[in-house]
């Protein structure tokens, strides 16, 4: 089956609201084997919200749209439904107690004007709203259904989850989605293409997308089918081999985040971690700590922006940082090594670095950051060019940062010579 999401409210064409309903809807739908295959964002307009239900009607098996059923004039998602099927709209006096109910429950009069929620197109199946005042709809026509859900998260994720689910469950089929994510560190998107498109191709049964976010490439694999066994036997072989062709870059082939699997290997080796930031300004320890029972291996972290507080907090001598500058490698081992101290950790690790937009230079320009992790013998240190934003470069320094982590475990790992 094939399903179309409409998203209505003008409020979600400007910069200030998203649509995070959609997000929910495709992963609830794909896991029931319907595939999304488009979405749309409609303003609060009869003729374009027409449109929109005309065009997915004529392309998908279910259309299900998000908001628009509220009281006011502007809530035309009701009524344009109900005049494009042909369908009379009726007072269900049953909806119309429940509304008048919740308004009591709460001590306060209903305005006339939510009456209009109560209204109901001929043939259609009323979606109780046990967390609001507007009613779902279930409506078939033409071998089509088409489903109206109210747009505040808290009410849509309930009233899908218990009552439409189940009636979506036994219309589905056997189809289903199987899915996989590697996620990969340390490598552009541009080299992962190059090595990984020769094994992709040639399975032309699993869907594979790459995307490039900050400080990693995802590798997404889908596979539609009725046999879990022969998509998971399809998965686990493209996987595999990706996995061979990309080696250590590769840091998950299930989707975890890289600061979960960092959090892995601390606790399966019995290691501390204590953090100290410059550029960053704590981002590596927030996702550290994003980690349940991170308490077991984070010990803490130090913000030390200005360098008397590099100096004052993790002990960087004032006459290096005169000498190197606070950029540089010299600095970013002495906070490694000073925070590791410190906080009596296993590890210390430490990013120092020029974010943007002002404070580079032609030696340091925008973008320079010093990585150092540390564990008393020796320190390990790499400089790193980020391109982008400031907010980029921070993403990319604390990604990096975490990787340095998971590669001192990889290789502490392997044996002697290799």
């Amino acid at each position: 089956m094939k399903a179309e999401i409409i998203a209505v409210g003008s409020e979600m064409l400007t910069p200030y609201r998203l649509d995070t309903n959609s997000l929910l809807l495709t992963e609830r739908l794909n896991r029931l084997g319907i595939e999304v295959v488009r979405k749309v964002v409609v303003g609060d307009d009869v003729g374009q919200l027409r449109e929109a239900f005309r065009e997915a009607l004529g392309r998908a098996d279910v259309v299900i749209s998000i908001g628009g059923l509220g009281p006011t004039e502007d809530d035309l998602t009701r009524e344009t439904v109900a005049d494009l099927l042909g369908r009379k709209l009726l007072l269900d006096e049953r909806v119309l107690r429940g509304i008048q109910e919740r308004f009591r429950r709460f001590g306060r009069a209903m305005a006339e004007v939510n009456t209009r929620q109560a209204m109901v197109p001929e043939g259609a199946v009323v979606l109780e709203n046990a967390r609001g005042t507007a009613p779902g709809l279930w409506l078939e026509a033409d071998g089509h259904i088409v489903i109206l859900l109210p747009g505040p998260p808290r009410e849509l994720e309930g009233m899908f989850a218990d009552q439409v689910e189940p009636r979506l469950t036994e219309r589905a089929g056997k189809v289903r989605l199987f899915a996989r994510e590697l996620r990969v560190a340390g490598m552009p998107e541009s080299d992962v293409e190059q090595r990984i498109a020769p094994i992709y191709t040639r399975y032309p049964d699993a869907q594979t997308t790459i995307l490039a976010v900050p400080g990693e490439i995802q590798i997404h694999l889908r596979v539609w089918s009725a046999e879990q066994a022969a998509a998971e036997a399809l998965l686990n072989e493209i996987v595999e081999r990706i996995a061979l062709a990309l080696g250590e870059s590769v840091f998950s082939t299930r989707g975890e985040t890289l600061e979960e699997v960092v959090a892995a290997q601390l606790a399966l080796n019995s290691a501390t971690i204590a953090v100290a930031e410059s550029c960053t300004g704590g981002l590596v320890a927030e996702k550290l700590t994003t980690v349940p029972g991170s308490s077991t291996f984070f010990l803490g972290g130090v913000v030390c922006y200005s360098n008397n507080l590099k100096s004052a907090w993790v002990d960087v001598p004032t006459e290096l940082i005169e000498a190197k500058g606070a950029v540089s490698s010299e600095v970013a081992c002495a906070m490694a090594e000073g925070v590791r101290r410190n906080a009596g950790a296993t590890l210390g690790l430490a990013v120092t670095g020029i974010a943007g937009p002002g404070g580079g230079t032609p030696e340091k320009p925008v973008g320079t950051v010093h990585i150092a992790l540390g564990n008393g013998a020796a320190t390990k240190e790499r400089a790193f060019r980020f391109p982008g934003d400031r907010e980029r470069i921070r993403q990319q320094a604390s990604q990096s940062a975490l990787d340095m982590v998971r590669r001192y475990f990889l290789y502490a790992a392997q044996p002697k010579g290799s």
